[in-house]
């Protein structure tokens, strides 16, 4: 890690470090949850869906993906796995979960970058990315976070790039099981409803974005969602 002229931390590339002290959410919601995230997801079914997620992403040999908000790895990790050709980069906000996420890649010898950061202010420049993708994370942000967080996707994707997303939702505008009973509790649950994901992408200049598929399951339904930077 280096420091700027003022003394601020600065990423690898030169672009400013994640503040370890910037609030977020974890991805269990509490920080002592978090052994129980890996078991949760595989009981639930969470690999099928992340194998969905890469296949849609439609990659190729050394293209370069971006993961955000990566938690333990278990996406980032899979697209290397399927794709040892690619150059996968996971970021995180959280150091706990990073630090799992980085026991695994080496348990498995698996070579991809993870790196401290916010979705909001990617610490990479502009047009560095083929992919980008994310997994049950869009939720976890605020409103103004989630605008912030399209808008940076733009900036890191090269042109002809796309953004594949996946989370809790969907154009209807109820889901099903315990989602749609925690949707009325949870602005940010309620706001994956209705077309409001694909105007988010769109007002942050996005191209063609659509709904791609969607499943029901226990906890509810969840949705793929793609869109892309345009080519000029």
């Amino acid at each position: 890690m280096t420091h700027d002229a003022v003394g601020a931390p600065l990423a690898r590339d030169g672009h400013p470090a994640a503040d370890s002290h910037e609030p977020y959410l974890p991805g269990m919601g509490h920080d002592w949850l978090l052994p129980l995230y890996d078991p949760l997801t595989r009981a639930l079914g969470m690999g099928a869906a992340h194998r969905s997620l890469a296949d849609q992403a439609d990659l190729r040999p050394g293209q370069r993906v971006l993961e955000i908000g990566c938690g333990t790895g278990n996406l980032s990790l899979l697209v290397k796995r399927l794709h040892p050709d690619v150059d996968v980069v996971g970021l995180d906000p959280d150091p706990k979960a990073l630090g799992r996420a980085q026991r695994k890649a080496r348990r498995r010898n698996v070579a991809v970058r993870l790196d401290p950061g916010f979705s909001e202010r990617l610490p990479y420049p502009d047009e560095s990315f083929d992919r980008v993708l994310s997994a049950f994370m869009f939720h976890h942000l605020e409103p103004a976070g989630r605008r912030r967080t399209l808008c940076e996707v733009r900036r890191v994707l090269r042109p002809g790039g796309t953004l594949h997303l996946l989370d809790f939702g969907g154009a209807k505008d109820s889901s099903d099981g315990l989602v749609a009973r925690l949707a009325h509790r949870s602005k940010r649950l309620e706001d994956n409803f209705a077309n409001r994901i694909p105007e988010l992408m769109r007002e942050a200049g996005l191209a063609d974005p659509a709904e791609t598929g969607h499943r029901v399951t226990v906890v509810g339904r969840y949705t793929f969602w793609s869109a892309g930077r345009p080519e000029n």
